[in-house]
């Protein structure tokens, strides 16, 4: 309150959620993980694709407060009510913090799904990636030798080595 009382301009108070940007490299990784952030309660969260092609998906919530308490350096609220306020922005904290767990607890049990889906599968999935890989290594090469001078070309990509096969990009937010 000390503070609040010398201060000579605009003071606010603010408390702002959890808010986390995911570059996705396929739409369906960004659709996972959408569903994940909805039902984990980031109601806000949303996916965007770029130009460029570029996908992103934000994890948002709608739980922030901005109330300005003094203008001009005149206190505008009395301290009661700033204490009113702390209340409820701790209380907001720790329903985003409850959130944020509630977030990464569901991420982990999608992605294990996932895994186990794609397992199961695996023999069926091998085949279809193999050809689609050989398929667009294929027409990438083709592509640059329209760009560019003759290349040596006798690299084949394997369906592990496909970025695009599997969810492997989630786990770098978990470390």
């Amino acid at each position: 309150m000390t503070a609040l009382e010398k201060a000579t301009g605009d003071v606010v108070f603010k408390f702002e959620p959890f808010v986390l940007h995911v570059l996705c490299r396929e739409l369906q990784d960004a659709q996972l993980l959408h569903s994940v952030a909805i039902d984990s309660g980031f109601k806000n969260s949303g996916i965007t694709v770029g130009r460029g092609g570029k996908i992103m998906m934000a994890v948002r919530s709608t739980h922030c407060l901005e109330v300005p308490l003094s203008h001009m350096g005149k206190l505008m609220v009395s301290e009661e009510y700033i204490e009113f306020l702390i209340h409820v922005a701790n209380r907001k904290m720790e329903e985003n913090t409850k959130r944020i767990d509630r977030f990464y607890k569901c991420l982990q049990l999608a992605l294990e799904a996932d895994v186990s889906a794609n397992n199961l599968h695996s023999e069926e999935t091998e085949k279809y990636h193999s050809v689609y890989v050989h398929r667009r290594k294929r027409e990438t090469i083709q592509e640059q030798d329209v760009h560019t001078s003759p290349k040596d070309h006798s690299e084949e990509l394997e369906p592990e080595d496909d970025p695009e096969s599997n969810l492997g990009i989630f786990a770098e937010i978990m470390i």
